[in-house]
């Protein structure tokens, strides 16, 4: 006996054409089709989308000595959507003092995954 065939649909954002995308796979998670990428790239997302989604995570964190009390920060890379929460909450615990410069590193390699949070801006003395 097989593993019953899904789809599941998706709006490409790898350019500006937002290619609709269907990708068809067994309730194992293999794929057997995706139809309506218009490119590699394309092809490439859907495929890691369907099987380990990943985001670039944007947020705030507290600053001291700063005309905001808030900067503005972001993972350096993409992160696995499942540890959104979990590094939103190492996030909130973070408090950098002023002068930052957009680009400088917050906080190193956050929760072992190599990645850095980033300031997306100046915030000076």
């Amino acid at each position: 006996m097989s593993d019953r065939i899904t789809e599941k649909k998706f709006t490409c954002i790898m350019c500006p054409l937002g290619c609709a995308v269907t990708l068809k796979a067994d309730d194992s998670g293999n794929i057997f089709e995706i139809m309506g990428s218009r490119c590699l790239k394309g092809e490439k997302y859907i495929r890691d989308e369907f099987s380990t989604p990943k985001r670039v995570l944007t947020s705030t964190v507290a600053i001291e000595g700063a005309k905001f009390d808030r900067l503005p920060v972001r993972t350096s890379d993409l992160v696995p959507k499942d540890k959104l929460f979990d590094l939103m909450k190492e996030i909130q615990k973070i408090k950098a003092k002023a002068p930052v410069n957009i680009g400088d590193v917050i906080l190193k390699n956050i929760r072992g995954l190599g990645v850095d949070i980033v300031a997306t801006r100046d915030l000076l003395l």
